[in-house]
């Protein structure tokens, strides 16, 4: 890895277009990844990817004049004191507002490079692109700007706003809030039936942590595999079993915790209010993101919730 100071204006130059290169294809990548769902959030960035392509244009053409036909690879990962960008395809579900933090990164990042590289730059039209060049990036912020406006129309930023919030409901609340209601509620009846027959706040621990895992992994599989995401929208079938099989186990060790305290009776009292309290979670949950109406929300999860404990402590008395 050679420090930055050390290179040569053929090598700054040559290293001006592959950064140049990179960044046209992380934009086309978050272009093409937000066609689908933010059309106008995508000629966005095709526009922005249009600009970095005119750069790369005007630095080869330099680098051609002054050194000739072969450009050497020099990547941002050969010089010290670049930050690592990562992959589009590693930050799947795109979320807008995490997009355009890395792209103000990003283009804070590369005009500090020109700036710096425009410094040690000796020959005057090198030089002079340079700081052209980081003078474009110092304005890059308004041109954004002036792109959004451009291609957002009116109405079309909310619409964008609401198709994301469409989308973290189906790819994140939809499986946590199965799982949560899967983990709170089925792991009731066997926690609550081996606590009532053995009156044993370790012996209700130990089931209850398996009845949680077990059904974390269970629920998380489920998820996983009966759903590519394709053709619902509903994102990577890995993420959704993972926040699913979490939100499961989380579900299920919130009312196992309790039987951690040694003394019987206070263990169970601590659990059936940790158990009402997952309960209005949920409620509130379903209602928040799932615009069920509030009372029925809670109806349908507090009988479903009390039908489940009575089963375990009828079956832990018997």
């Amino acid at each position: 890895m050679r420090d930055f100071n050390s290179l040569s204006e053929k090598e700054i130059l040559a290293l001006a277009i592959f950064l140049e290169e990179e960044d046209e294809r992380i934009y086309a990548d978050l272009a093409e990844g937000l066609r689908e769902n933010f059309s106008g959030s995508a000629e966005v960035f095709d526009g922005m990817r249009e600009e970095e392509s005119e750069h790369r244009r005007r630095l080869i053409e330099l680098f051609r004049q002054k050194f000739g036909e072969h450009i050497p690879l020099i990547r941002r990962q050969d010089v010290k004191g670049f930050v690592q960008r990562q992959p589009v395809w590693l930050i799947q579900p795109l979320n807008l507002q995490k997009i355009r933090n890395q792209v103000s990164a990003m283009e804070v990042e590369t005009r500090r490079f020109y700036e710096r590289a425009a410094a040690r730059a000796t020959d005057a039209s090198i030089r002079q692109l340079l700081d052209d060049l980081a003078q474009v990036e110092r304005t890059h912020s308004t041109r954004a700007e002036a792109l959004e406006r451009e291609k957002l129309g009116p109405g079309q930023v909310e619409q964008e706003e609401e198709a994301q919030r469409r989308l973290f409901v189906l790819q994140i609340v939809q499986p946590g809030l199965a799982g949560l209601m899967d983990g709170s509620v089925s792991t009731l009846a066997p926690i609550f039936a081996a606590a009532f027959a053995t009156m044993s706040s370790h012996d209700a621990f130990t089931v209850g942590l398996a009845a949680s895992v077990g059904a974390g992994i269970s629920m998380g599989f489920a998820e996983a595999l009966s759903d590519d995401g394709n053709l619902t929208g509903r994102g990577h079938p890995w993420l959704r079993g993972a926040v699913c099989g979490l939100m499961t186990t989380l579900g299920g060790i919130g009312h196992t915790l309790p039987f951690l305290i040694g003394r019987f009776e206070l263990a169970m009292t601590v659990a059936v209010l940790v158990v009402l309290a997952e309960l209005s979670t949920i409620s509130w949950v379903r209602h928040r993101y799932m615009d069920t109406p509030a009372f029925s929300a809670a109806v349908q999860v507090m009988l479903g919730g009390a039908l489940v404990f009575l089963a375990g402590v009828l079956i832990g008395k018997s």
